[in-house]
């Protein structure tokens, strides 16, 4: 498929065949989201797989959402608050690989920039975590839809039941969950607002 042809096809998906989604596919989805973009290179996502009984019992007492625990799979999205940790050895790799040439990051520029940078309140830091596991998983669900996958965006849960019944250490932020099966409907394109809406202006 063509990458815009995969753009125009990806929909929400509420309802899934009860086929079981092979692992191989899987991992595809999972690699979509390593290799995604992260500012600083920080690379903060992290995956829960859930695909057992066990586990879509457990996914019950954290959504109202039946869809999400029906699903053959729940892609659990966390993103790892320790990952700043390593900001200055990611930064790093991403200068010695040639990414800030030309740029006042390069050179002598670059330890001047790492001295001086802001520090982020924990709710900045908490938001900009997000941000980039929100590529990760934009990156997922378009690789899923590619493989013939249906997949959700899901926001509807209880953080702490979450965090709780699946032991979820407290260095992680839960993004959202993502189910994931072969689709078993097939929506309509969902309304968009006109370009003339979105383009505010050309300068």
């Amino acid at each position: 498929m063509e990458f815009i042809d995969v753009i125009k096809a990806r929909r929400s998906i509420r309802k899934f065949k009860k086929d079981s989604v092979p692992d191989e596919m899987i991992m595809e989805i999972l690699e979509a989201a390593r290799i995604a973009p992260s500012g600083s290179n920080l690379q903060p996502s992290r995956f829960i797989i859930v695909k057992s009984e066990e586990g879509r019992e457990k996914l019950k007492q954290c959504t109202p959402l039946p869809f999400v625990h029906n699903a053959p799979v729940t892609i659990i999205c966390l993103a790892d608050t320790s990952a700043f940790s390593g900001r200055d050895a990611r930064m790093s790799e991403l200068r010695e690989a040639g990414a800030f040439m030309d740029t006042p990051l390069d050179g002598a520029g670059f330890a001047e920039a790492m001295k001086n940078r802001s520090v982020m309140s924990d709710a900045d830091a908490a938001s900009y975590l997000k941000f980039n596991s929100a590529i990760a998983i934009d990156h997922m669900t378009l690789r899923a839809t590619d493989l013939g996958l249906g997949t959700c965006w899901v926001g509807m849960f209880d953080q702490k039941k979450l965090k709780e019944v699946f032991a979820i250490d407290n260095r992680y932020l839960v993004s959202a969950l993502i189910p994931v099966g072969f689709p078993d409907q097939n929506p309509d394109q969902r309304p968009r607002i006109p370009m003339n809406e979105i383009l505010v202006k050309t300068v």
